[in-house]
């Protein structure tokens, strides 16, 4: 039915994508200037409520500039003391800066080179400072002396500005790749360009989407990393599954108008199965009160969700209008006899169905072998440490972290600490001061400020405010009996790392029943199984686990930091593992789907669980290789980055993209399911009720194959 709606109604269909097209070029690309920065905080917590309070009642107590003059070689700071003085003293007048702070006496470094500024700025949120900074970095400067800047507001605006260049060098890099890979693959040029084509539109729609968005609610400029990571990968994988389809149905005979509307019963199907499954994976991403996460979720399901609409009305209206010429531009390569790969291989006894039928023959072996392998890949997983990111994840040489460490190395007391910040709503007696210092691990508590019977103090402390013990202080502060008659709260970075820990810790239990759940829903439909969704929630652990594995090994405790030029913390940032979580958790899903559906099939053709296996797995062994090699290639780009994040994301998501295409799909899946037999496809009465009523089943029998007795079906 959607196939001869589509062939009609084809060139409509390819008018209307285009003017979507271009309305998103013109109008969605100017969701650049409607994203906000950052958006780690939890609103409701704790931590965010106090500074909240802080600011209305103290003014904004955080630095948000550090401006380090440092003298030529030779010379001492002290002989442009004049120069630093006017520069500053005119900074001051700037209606743009709040305060500046400088005192050459205690701000000026051990070797007498070197002195800094502290700058407070005017506006509301960082978005509106980083605004500001950008029209006052100029007037920081001061002749003679070498002028750098760091701070909060000089951070964010780096990390933005670093994570825009690393994904526009990914996507340099890896555009030309994935064409030659795409003409590799189809062996034709039109077919090679289509997936890319279906890429753009993906990219765009979801652009124009998520700008919509921004008229609801706020949306992180982060966004835009998942719609380049999906909007292109997503594309290129239904893309490919599409046309290989369309092409192998050619192959077989059929013309075009039959060869459409056939790949839309079954490989269209499974990118509708595919897409949903993700796009309900990404939204538990929504259940978190962290913008960063709910954009991620946004962006992702826009994503995925323009790529799988595009791939089932433009791509086929787009084959309907080619017909055969989808093999126009045929590419002879200089070796090899192998025809184009269009997933048109009838036995199983091909590469990948000797490969199924291998592992069939002897499954509690491979399955052994290939569990006790991913099991020591993941092992590292259990040494995971959480904690806040800081100047480290820059490159090495990025000013805003040189300015950063000089401080931490060349100055005495140093305004780059992050003191925990305690708001007292009352009277603070001086016993309760002593309290305070009294905590393990506090090294000193001062008052800061009292007004309109608010009292700020601050506590100093000795490491790292990202590190777990600075959080057992913060802890340890909450609780403290305040005094009688008051009320306390606990601000600064280490407490809002802790509210971020706990707000994640409380959140992801709810998360990760929707994946699964979605996940289970949605494969039950797709295949009438109950056991086949288990199966798939388990293998995309696997896959993670494995993943996870590699994060923690190479960046967390380091070894990955000499080859890929980045400074290992120790520790990793909790949201962004959340993020790899939940993609992974779709993408896995994905490659999942596109198996079981050509097994289950050649299931409903022969009734042969063994023959059903080892032929879908023939058929889309090639197929599946192929999209995670794609794939592979735009996540692996982020891996080239110079953010450590960035790294940390594209590594994870390559490990578990591989591992998925090659030890799981190829060989944990083939190996339970044949242990698992006919049980694979049982569903108990009242389920398989529901299936034969409201299952996403295919349409159109797979082609006749010589078939045995079907096998019984437990009830």
């Amino acid at each position: 039915m959607w196939g001869r709606l589509i062939q009609r109604f084809r060139w409509p269909v390819l008018l209307v994508a285009l003017g979507v097209v271009v309305v998103s070029a013109v109008w969605g690309t100017g969701v650049f200037g409607k994203l906000t920065g950052g958006g780690f905080e939890n609103r409701a917590s704790e931590s965010y409520q106090a500074t909240v309070k802080i600011k209305e009642v103290f003014g904004d107590q955080s630095i948000d500039l550090i401006a380090l003059y440092t003298a030529p070689d030779g010379k001492q700071i002290a002989d442009y003391s004049a120069a630093v003085t006017s520069t500053l003293t005119s900074l001051k007048s700037n209606p743009e800066v709040s305060e500046v702070l400088w005192d050459p006496n205690r701000m000026t470094s051990t070797d007498g080179r070197s002195t800094y500024a502290a700058i407070r700025l005017h506006g509301d949120d960082q978005d509106v400072k980083r605004e500001v900074y950008d029209d006052l970095r100029p007037s920081l400067d001061v002749a003679g002396v070498t002028t750098e800047v760091g701070g909060a507001i000089a951070f964010l605006k780096s990390v933005n500005s670093q994570t825009s260049e690393d994904i526009a060098f990914a996507e340099t890099i890896s555009m030309p790749i994935l064409l030659l890979l795409l003409l590799f693959i189809f062996r034709g040029l039109v077919a090679a360009v289509t997936p890319l084509i279906v890429g753009v539109i993906a990219t765009l729609g979801a652009f124009a989407a998520v700008r919509l968005i921004t008229y609801a609610t706020d949306v992180s400029v982060f966004a835009i990393n998942i719609i380049t990571i999906l909007g292109l990968g997503m594309a290129i994988d239904y893309a490919l599954f599409i046309v290989s389809r369309f092409r192998e149905e050619l192959a077989a005979g059929l013309d075009t108008q039959a060869a459409i509307t056939r790949t839309l019963q079954t490989a269209g199907r499974t990118v509708l199965v595919s897409g949903l499954t993700i796009v309900l994976a990404l939204s538990s991403l929504l259940v978190f009160p962290q913008v960063f996460l709910r954009s991620m979720g946004f962006g992702g399901m826009a994503a995925v969700g323009v790529a799988m609409l595009a791939s089932l009305t433009v791509l086929p209206a787009f084959l309907a209008l080619l017909g055969p010429r989808i093999n126009a531009g045929r590419i002879r390569l200089p070796f090899g006899t192998r025809k184009a790969a269009t997933g048109s291989a009838s036995e199983e006894r091909g590469t990948w169905g000797r490969l199924a039928h291998s592992v069939m023959k002897r499954p509690v072996v491979y399955a052994v072998a290939v569990a006790a392998v991913l099991i020591t890949i993941a092992l590292p997983a259990l040494r995971i440490s959480f904690g806040g990111f800081d100047e480290r994840l820059l490159p090495p040489d990025s000013t805003v972290r040189t300015v950063n460490d000089r401080l931490d190395t060349g100055f005495t007391g140093a305004t780059s600490d992050y003191p925990i910040q305690l708001l007292v709503k009352g009277d603070a007696p001086a016993s309760y001061v002593d309290q305070i210092r009294a905590v393990h691990g506090v090294t000193g508590a001062d008052v800061v400020a009292t007004k309109d019977g608010v009292t700020l103090l601050s506590v100093d402390y000795d490491g790292d405010p990202s590190e777990a013990a600075t959080r057992a202080i913060v802890r340890d502060l909450r609780d403290l009996p305040p005094p009688a008659g008051t009320q306390t709260q606990v601000a600064g970075r280490a407490a809002m790392d802790l509210d971020l820990l706990d707000s994640l810790g409380e959140r992801l239990p709810w998360a990760a029943l929707i994946m699964a759940g979605a996940t289970f829903l949605l494969l039950f439909l797709a295949f009438g199984s109950v056991l086949l969704p288990i199966k798939a929630v388990v293998m995309n652990l696997i896959s993670i686990g494995a993943s996870f594995g590699v994060i923690v090994w190479g960046f967390q405790e380091g070894h990955l930091a000499g080859a890929m030029g980045f400074t290992s913390t120790g520790f990793l940032d909790p949201t962004n593992l959340v993020l790899i979580l939940v993609i992974l958790f779709g993408l896995a899903t994905d490659y999942e789907v596109f198996l079981l559906s050509r097994i289950r099939e050649e299931w409903d053709a022969t009734g042969d669980n063994t023959r059903a296996v080892a032929r879908g797995v023939q058929h889309t062994g090639g197929i599946i290789t192929a999209a995670a090699l794609l794939l592979a290639i735009v996540v692996g780009g982020f891996a080239t980055g110079e953010m450590a994040f960035v790294k940390m994301m594209g590594v994870g998501m390559l490990v578990a993209i591989l591992v998925d295409a090659t030890l799981v799909r190829m060989i944990l899946v083939p190996a339970t399911m044949r242990l698992l037999g006919r049980w694979n496809w049982w569903a108990p009465g009242p389920l398989g009720a529901i299936y034969r009523r409201f299952g996403i089943k295919h349409d159109a029998p797979a082609a006749p194959h010589p078939s045995p007795s079907r096998e019984t079906i437990p009830a």
